[in-house]
């Protein structure tokens, strides 16, 4: 046991304090996270929207973080990642306090795209100073531990939010999500001050090497694979609860607990995994491609029974290829970005996350709402398919050029 517990913590050295410190700000941020995953069903049972509507809502949300993430990265070339991160917190966590005070229709459609147009702009900004922190050779475990700061808050989030649904109101969750935003901003800006860094940042800015994001054929290929691969990832936040709710009739509380499986699960396996990943020197494309084929066995497995239990095994498959695919994606995008174009290739990044925000949550709306939860998984796994074979070939590519070292 106690050779488990030094090989668990041994996965952790070397990385730097500012890694630990954002790891920190990013748990209080995420930990308030509550209303994401239950906005669904905030939007059809307490302001009685129709699927197709929560779809075009939900596609509001995306387009707001597509534009977050641009200006995000921009932002973060512009006038470094500190300032984006501070300031995206602080306003993210005022406009998620508002949006509790809109009732109508587009009223929600324009407060939900301003709010995490703001919020989304932190993405970027967070995988460069990821970047600027780490030490060479730990940049995987970096991205590793940002993730696991974000899953354990997101563990804890839909938990404690269900529990809120359940014996309190959804507004509440309104309210915890925008004060822990705004807490999180003003750790950072009294913990991490990065005098030294400005100066750094400044020399990445006027320095640029390499070709823009948009004509890298390479990266346009994975930007491609992470749209796709998205649009039903994300999916997970917006029609799974429905699904949870209306196929296996479970409560608020339930769902929250459910959700709380996969974050907890990437709190204690996550790293030790990525650690056991890199020590077998897979590539990033390969994690990446069996981050695809565990997220397409997460939804075909839905239709093997009617069993409630198999929830638990879609979400523990789905929660594997996350953790497999998610770091090393990650990893992989930004060693493919020159120096000083780091925030445009993750900010494009990032809006591949976003863009498949836009398409997904209405595309799952729409595909469920015509077609029932059954056809549509069976949608999904073949989609998924198309997907996995893009990475295969992506990695075939990587391997032929000659301007890309690492794949």
């Amino acid at each position: 046991m106690r050779k488990l517990y030094h090989s668990y913590i041994e996965n952790f050295r070397g990385l730097s304090k500012e890694i630990w410190l954002l790891s920190l700000v990013t748990f209080i941020n995420r930990a308030g996270a509550m209303v994401i995953p239950f906005l669904s069903l905030y939007l059809v049972n307490e302001k009685g929207f129709t699927l197709p509507q929560v779809g075009i809502i939900m596609t509001c949300f995306g387009v707001g973080s597509f534009i977050g993430a641009w200006v995000g990265g921009k932002l973060t070339d512009a006038i470094g990642f500190y300032k984006v991160i501070v300031l995206s917190l602080f306003f993210g966590g005022l406009g998620f306090i508002s949006l509790q005070w809109l009732d109508s229709f587009y009223g929600i459609c324009i407060g939900v795209f301003g709010l995490i147009l703001i919020a989304d702009s932190y993405r970027p900004a967070i995988f460069v100073a990821c970047d600027a922190y780490c030490k060479p050779g730990n940049l995987t475990r970096g991205i590793a531990l940002i993730r696991l700061s974000i899953n354990l808050g997101f563990s804890i989030g839909p938990l404690i939010g269900g529990m809120i649904i359940a014996r309190i109101n959804y507004e509440a969750l309104f309210w915890i999500d925008g004060i822990t935003c705004i807490t999180a901003s003003v750790l950072l800006f009294n913990v991490l001050k990065p005098k030294k860094r400005k100066t750094d940042e400044t020399k990445e800015v006027v320095t640029k090497e390499g070709v823009s994001p948009f004509k890298n054929s390479l990266y346009l290929l994975l930007i491609s694979i992470m749209v796709f691969n998205g649009m039903l990832f994300v999916l997970y936040f917006s029609v799974m609860p429905l699904y949870y709710e209306k196929a296996h009739f479970l409560s608020a509380d339930l769902i929250g607990l459910l959700l709380f499986i996969n974050g907890i699960i990437i709190v204690i396996f996550e790293m030790p995994l990525v650690g056991w990943l890199e020590r077998i020197n897979i590539s990033k494309t390969m994690a990446t491609f069996w981050g695809v084929v565990f997220l397409a066995l997460s939804f075909i497995v839905l239709n093997l029974t009617s069993w409630s239990g198999i929830l638990v095994i879609g979400m523990i498959l789905m929660t594997l290829g996350e953790m497999i695919g998610s770091p090393f994606s990650n990893a992989l995008a930004i060693s493919m970005a020159p120096k000083g174009r780091k925030g445009s290739y993750m900010g494009l990044y990032s809006m591949s996350w976003s863009f498949a925000h836009i398409i997904g949550h209405n595309m799952g709306m729409n595909f469920v709402d015509s077609l029932g939860f059954d056809i549509t998984w069976y949608v999904f796994f073949g989609i998924l398919t198309i997907v996995a074979l893009m990475t295969l070939w992506l990695l075939k590519l990587l391997k032929r050029s000659k301007t890309v070292t690492t794949y």
